[in-house]
């Protein structure tokens, strides 16, 4: 028995479908939720196209902030890359958007919640997985995904039903956010061609770029940016501005052919310039202050922490006992790093900090160098110790043998 249901609503195909088909097999009233994390869409129109659909009550929530400071964040902290490519933008918005599921459902008393996730992708698991560690006792639908249903199935129910749905603005899918814009179907299916331009927004063609280089400095404290080319911004601004600057050099277009958590191989095309910048710098500046066992250490944490999270399991206990090891790495992750973009290429090319490692009386070959050299000579017999003996173990294991032979 379901009584009433919440559905997370973006007004696209798959979303419409679901609110009529919900409808058709409960019964039940449908309240829909539309959350904006920089997607930039039409909200007020996706309310409307919801209540012309039959939603008896529809949320548009604003949680931008939220997004950047308690998702956005702590990946850059933790160098998010998944395959060391991917910067997770999808997949870290869809564990706050079943968090605001779960929200909406307890303030509207309602027993079931549904999405429009289909049963090939990778949505379907994060939002699953999420909404019952939140809430074990709601129940879960997703209809594409029970009905098996085809794209063009989808658009025979829609015309069928005469339902209202957005217009697409692209024949590819796009799913878009503050962090990133990930584009797939049409050409990119095909893993020979590249990237078709019509496909893309936010990366300005290579031919287009400016022919002069661009430079940014980043700062950080804590290991987050808190302003660019020394003006404060909020986090939310910081990435919008970084998400212009770099996409006018053509930086952050990522062509990526990606596991999913389902098996299936997938070739995935991605927009995400400031994610590529700040995670640069950021793993640049890490390099500055943290010891050789932290960074080494690190790196495995870093890959283990975005495989949890494009996984599905944000809410998993060692997604949270890994993030209590990245944050104490992180209070002397602060310092400002200079980027340099052009031409779609993008390097660091300086960086400062107060808690830097570097130290030029160590590292110069001049004469004030307080270096002691003679003091390399001992560390290398001892550093290079077991390699000399396991080097005479074989030696004399050879002449052994020869002898016996």
């Amino acid at each position: 028995m379901v009584n009433k249901i919440v559905l997370a609503y973006s007004g696209g195909l798959d979303t419409s479908v679901a609110l009529k088909w919900l409808q058709e097999k409960y019964n039940a009233d449908v309240v829909t939720v539309t959350i904006d994390l920089g997607q930039h869409e039409d909200l007020k129109l996706t309310a409307q196209l919801a209540k012309s659909a039959g939603s008896v009550k529809h949320f548009s929530l604003n949680c931008l902030d939220e997004f950047a400071v308690d998702y956005i964040f702590p990946s850059i902290k933790s160098n998010g890359l998944y395959q060391g490519v991917y910067p997770l933008g999808t997949a870290l918005a869809r564990p706050l958007i079943a968090r605001k599921l779960v929200e909406v459902a307890k303030k509207e008393g309602a027993d079931t919640v549904a999405h429009g996730c289909t049963g090939k992708g990778n949505d379907q698991v994060r939002f699953d997985i999420t909404l019952k560690y939140l809430n074990p006792n709601l129940k879960i639908v997703a209809p594409v995904r029970e009905w098996n249903l085809s794209r063009d199935e989808e658009e025979k129910y829609a015309q069928k039903h005469k339902l209202s749905i957005k217009s697409r603005k692209s024949k590819y899918s796009i799913d878009q956010n503050l962090w990133g814009r990930a584009v797939e179907g049409g050409q990119v299916y095909d893993t020979e061609n590249e990237p078709p331009p019509e496909a893309l927004e936010w990366t300005t063609p290579l031919d287009k770029t400016p022919d002069t280089p661009g430079y940014v400095k980043i700062d950080f404290v804590g290991g987050v940016p808190v302003s660019v080319d020394g003006i404060s911004m909020n986090p939310v601004s910081l990435i919008q501005h970084l998400n212009r600057v770099g996409g006018l050099h053509g930086i952050g277009l990522l062509d990526h052919v990606e596991d999913r958590v389902v098996g299936i191989k997938t070739r995935e095309v991605y927009e995400c310039p400031a994610a590529v910048a700040l995670i640069e710098a950021h793993k640049d500046l890490e390099k500055l202050v943290l010891t050789r066992h932290e960074l080494a250490f690190k790196v495995n944490v870093d890959t283990e922490w975005a495989w949890l999270i494009y996984s599905g399991l944000w809410v998993e206990p060692l997604r949270s006992d890994l993030q209590a090891f990245i944050d104490s790495t992180q209070n002397r992750v602060e310092g400002t790093v200079t980027l340099k973009m052009y031409k779609g290429g993008l390097r660091v090319v300086g960086r400062s900090s107060p808690f830097s490692l570097y130290n030029l009386d160590l590292a110069t070959y001049d004469s004030w160098s307080t270096f002691d050299q003679k003091e390399a000579e001992g560390f290398i017999n001892l550093w290079g110790l077991p390699s000399r003996q396991a080097g005479m173990l074989s030696q004399n294991s050879k002449k052994t043998l020869t002898t016996r032979l």
